[in-house]
């Protein structure tokens, strides 16, 4: 009998933070020893884990499905006043190809930085306008066409999926059924089927997975508490309603939907048709804003030598040479305009008073010590060129500038309004070691100095596990395999170890493009 054709199209990984417990290597692994040709990531409202997965898809040899289940708001996403439970629907959005992604990413960026409510959110004005390249679906119970159906209003639900079928057109638009043991959806699924019937939608089936294995489901489960800061003890805490949001087979998921042949089918459908293509090779470097007329090489030329004759009493041949040597390596590699944005927003700082100065292998530059970006001067320390730009590999420069924390904000704002596309790096903080440990046994109801002894005996050292503390240190192994309590503790914690649990800014990292 041959393997049902099924792809999973509705995947959250742990960057729907604590939300999602699904890794992203072991996610595309098993996708593969399950004979799918393709998997997607859908995580809520944000793009964090999108080249992280499509590298480990490609590695793994099947095909990577962009996606992002956004947050719709009610009606503008600039109205902020409904209730959190009304603030917004969920709606699944993929990428069909890279026009598809680039508006992924344009949502993603819009709902964050214009309709931020509880949630990042989008509305439909937005949609309209960045629908190009995408394939939608009318997503889980939290969606407004489920929503509508289980407030009894068949009407709202068709009005709904008729303006998302004009927005998407019929190849673009799919009626989602799920089951997850969940009366509501047993309930609408027939509705849902009507509707597609009705309109001429297509239809598929899906899981909505939030961790690999159905043995995660506990783990998960702890993960929602430490999420709403609850016990598992609490009565009123959010629960996911069943134990079936996983990673399931094309032969569960053929089990639970016999009737629907189409549907599943319809899954690889959706897959051929999704064909994003990203490039790692091209640079996207920023472009330095010249004088009319100038051109970026000359126009660094001519400021290394004004630099020059200020800070040497006399340009000998060996600084002329070491500073033509410097600027034909940095010009065959195409960074003068690097070069010269960085001493461009350093002279800014300077002319406002705020203090910064280049650090690290930066100073091995004369061009650098001639613009001003470094202050010792390379050749009286005899500090090579080379140890901060080898002409052998092709790789961009790194001159580290530290700049006056009190208005360093200022410098970020120039380069911002001056370059257009800046932004600061995000950061994620995990569940290492120590803290899986700490979140569990809060959450699982130890008294908290116990929890406190039990994290202690994890050893404060770097790229410390778990597994590893359990072998290095006698009296928590004996604890673990004395104590339930502990034990199921720890072997919790295990299951979450490395999730990201919050994300944040770097400290300095700033990218201009």
């Amino acid at each position: 009998m041959s393997t049902p054709s099924f792809v999973h199209l509705h995947v959250h990984t742990h960057y729907s933070l604590l939300d999602g417990a699904t890794r992203i290597k072991p996610l595309v692994e098993t996708a593969k020893a399950m004979n799918m040709p393709a998997v997607a990531v859908t995580d809520h409202g944000n793009m964090f884990g999108a080249v992280e997965f499509y590298n480990a898809a490609v590695k793994a040899g099947i095909k990577p499905i962009i996606g992002c289940e956004t947050y719709m708001a009610p009606g503008d996403r600039r109205v902020k006043q409904s209730k959190m439970k009304d603030a917004s629907f969920h709606l699944l959005l993929l990428a069909m190809n890279n026009e598809g992604y680039h508006n992924l990413l344009k949502l993603s960026s819009i709902g964050y930085l214009e309709g931020f409510y509880y949630r990042p959110r989008i509305d439909k004005e937005t949609l309209r306008e960045f629908s190009g390249g995408l394939l939608c679906t009318s997503t889980c119970l939290g969606a407004e066409i489920p929503q509508a159906l289980l407030n009894k209003d068949r009407k709202a639900a068709e009005e709904v999926a008729k303006t998302y079928l004009e927005i998407f057109g019929p190849d673009r638009f799919f009626i989602e059924l799920q089951d997850h043991g969940m009366e509501e959806q047993r309930m609408i699924n027939p509705e849902l089927f009507d509707i597609a019937q009705r309109l001429g939608v297509p239809t598929i089936v899906t899981n909505d997975v939030h961790y690999l294995e159905h043995s995660d489901t506990e783990a998960h489960d702890v993960l929602c508490c430490i999420s709403t800061r609850k016990l598992v003890t609490d009565e009123d805490r959010f629960k996911f309603p069943s134990d079936q949001f996983y990673f399931k087979s094309p032969e569960e998921m053929a089990k639970l939907f016999p009737n629907c042949p189409e549907a599943m089918d319809n899954t690889l459908r959706i897959a051929d048709l999704c064909n994003v293509d990203l490039d790692f090779n091209t640079r996207h470097s920023p472009v330095y804003k010249l004088p009319e007329g100038r051109v970026e090489d000359e126009y660094l030329r001519d400021l290394v030598y004004q630099g020059a004759e200020r800070k040497y009493d006399e340009i000998t041949d060996e600084v002329r040479e070491r500073i033509d040597y410097e600027l034909g390596v940095i010009s065959s590699k195409g960074f003068s305009g690097y070069f010269l944005i960085v001493w461009d927003f350093m002279e800014y700082a300077r002319s406002q008073g705020i203090p910064c100065g280049a650090r690290g292998s930066g100073c091995s530059s004369v061009v650098s010590y001639c613009l001003d970006i470094s202050v010792p001067d390379p050749l009286r320390y005899g500090l090579y060129f080379e140890r901060f730009m080898d002409p052998d590999r092709d790789e961009m420069p790194d001159i580290d500038v530290d700049i006056c924390q009190t208005h360093r904000g200022d410098i970020i704002d120039y380069v911002r309004k001056k370059y257009g596309h800046v932004a600061q790096i995000i950061t994620f903080g995990t569940l290492k070691a120590k803290a899986a440990v700490k979140d569990v046994a809060r959450v699982m109801g130890m008294e908290f100095n116990e929890a406190a002894k039990l994290t202690n005996l994890i050893p404060a050292e770097l790229k410390m596990t778990i597994e590893r503390a359990l072998e290095v240190e006698p009296l928590l192994k004996s604890r673990y395999d004395t104590e339930p309590e502990v034990k199921r503790i720890i072997d919790i914690a295990k299951r979450l170890e490395g999730l990201s649990r919050h994300a944040g800014v770097h400290a300095a990292g700033i990218v201009v493009a």
